[in-house]
């Protein structure tokens, strides 16, 4: 069975894969799973965006298929299931600010984390990165994720083929 490990920031998240791909054995599959933090040009040549965008070296073993992207933040994703966001929200959510469905991993972070913020300021339970982002993003729904986010239909291509 797969084990998600939560790493911390993305630096530490960095250096924790290369010490577990370092450390894996044959057979293995070790996987980063982060935030693009921006557009990505090309998703399959994610290592060329960790490059450009934080300078980051691939590591000599590493492939582009050991990069998972939420692209451009998890708030994309959950924002992508306006259904998800109305069972987590309930009536006072303002889902006329989030944004449109359409290009939404074209968006920027900052706009997509401030529209959420802004759908969910009259919530009692408003969205705050941490523990309640993952409670929001364990209800999601795949098939509504499929339709609107490449970076979900990538995702789910690679662990199906790896795992």
């Amino acid at each position: 069975m797969p084990r998600l490990f939560a790493c911390g920031p993305r630096n530490e998240t960095f250096d924790d894969f290369k010490v577990a791909i370092a450390g894996g054995t044959a057979g293995d599959y070790v996987a980063m799973w982060i935030d693009s933090e921006d557009p990505v040009a090309d998703p399959d040549a994610a290592w060329e965006h960790l490059r450009h965008r934080d300078h980051w070296a691939r590591p000599a073993d590493a492939s582009d298929d050991q990069v998972l992207f939420m692209t451009t933040c998890m708030e994309t994703w959950i924002v992508a299931d306006h259904a998800a966001l109305a069972d987590h929200y309930g009536h006072n959510l303002q889902i006329s600010a989030v944004p449109p469905l359409v290009d939404l991993e074209s968006r920027s972070r900052h706009a997509i984390q401030d529209a959420l913020f802004h759908a969910t300021r009259n919530c009692s339970n408003a969205y705050k990165k941490g523990e309640r982002s993952f409670d929001i993003l364990s209800g999601l729904t795949p098939g509504t994720l499929v339709q609107h986010l490449p970076s979900f239909v990538r995702v789910r291509r690679i662990l199906d083929e790896k795992l």
